[in-house]
């Protein structure tokens, strides 16, 4: 088993900010991790990080990992609040993940709990479950709210100095952290303006999304707008609805008024 450098005592990134978020708590559910055919993880003792800063991530008992498939390493990182953290390879026939798993084997005085438990980087597996159901991007925060709600106001989406969209019949879509978003019926989309890409996200509380790219006056606007064709079960009322970048459209009225465009790491200079 690797072991980090000790680290014992307060934690110093606690002693500068008191009032950091660092949730560490049980969650009820069943989580699966499968690489190459294999499942790696298998867990019903799994805790939840909420960090300030940070997507929520999933923690495993160590003993409820495949450790057979785990060589440790060298490798060694540094957190303020946490500690030290060692990492393990995973093998699995023909494929490597380097310190692809890590541990805090010796935490700060404030984080003992962690102790004994792994995490993992969740791009470099093949797929995670929760229940028998596949899950997304990053583990689901239980505090986030993603509400889509049905408005008759109407909404105009102008972009390149033309109506690309204009419905009375749009879904809202409130969530946490995040910009209102306004999800519109193909039927009220000038679909001869736009073309699917290549691109797709993820999104734990939405699905699998795929884009469209908007050509207007031969200005040719990169994955403008998206879409959900298979949305997750708890999020049925986006299917096959279009929504557009706020941030990258000329501007997007409702009620006639334009909506304050809003700054995001989605936003294109």
């Amino acid at each position: 088993m690797a072991t980090a450098s000790i680290a014992p005592g307060p934690a110093p990134g606690f002693a500068k900010n008191p009032d950091r978020l660092l949730d560490f708590d049980p969650s009820p559910r069943r989580v699966r991790i499968e690489f190459n055919g294999e499942t790696i993880v298998d867990s019903t003792r799994v805790m939840l990080m909420r960090e300030g800063g940070h997507l929520p991530i999933y923690y495993f008992p160590i003993d409820d990992v495949a450790m057979e498939f785990f060589t440790p390493t060298d490798h060694e990182t540094h957190c303020g609040y946490k500690g030290y953290a060692s990492y393990w390879t995973l093998k699995v026939g023909d494929r490597v993940e380097e310190n692809v798993m890590w541990s805090y084997r010796n935490p700060y005085d404030e984080m003992t709990g962690i102790k004994d438990y792994v995490a993992f980087y969740w791009d470099r597996m093949d797929s995670w479950w929760e229940e028998d159901e596949e899950i997304f991007k990053h583990a689901r925060d239980p505090k986030k709210r993603v509400d889509v709600i049905l408005s008759h106001r109407p909404v105009e989406i102008v972009l390149g100095g033309e109506t690309v969209a204009e419905t009375s019949n749009a879904r809202f879509v409130f969530e946490t952290n995040h910009p209102v978003r306004y999800y519109i019926p193909p039927d009220d989309v000038r679909m001869d303006l736009l073309g699917p890409t290549e691109n797709r996200s993820q999104c734990p509380y939405k699905g699998i999304a795929f884009y469209y790219s908007a050509t207007i006056g031969g200005t040719k606007y990169e994955d403008i707008a998206w879409s959900y064709d298979q949305p997750v079960p708890e999020c049925p009322r986006i299917k096959d609805l279009i929504s557009f970048y706020n941030e990258n459209v000329d501007e997007i009225l409702v009620d006639g008024q334009p909506v304050e465009k809003p700054v995001t790491k989605w936003s294109k200079k």
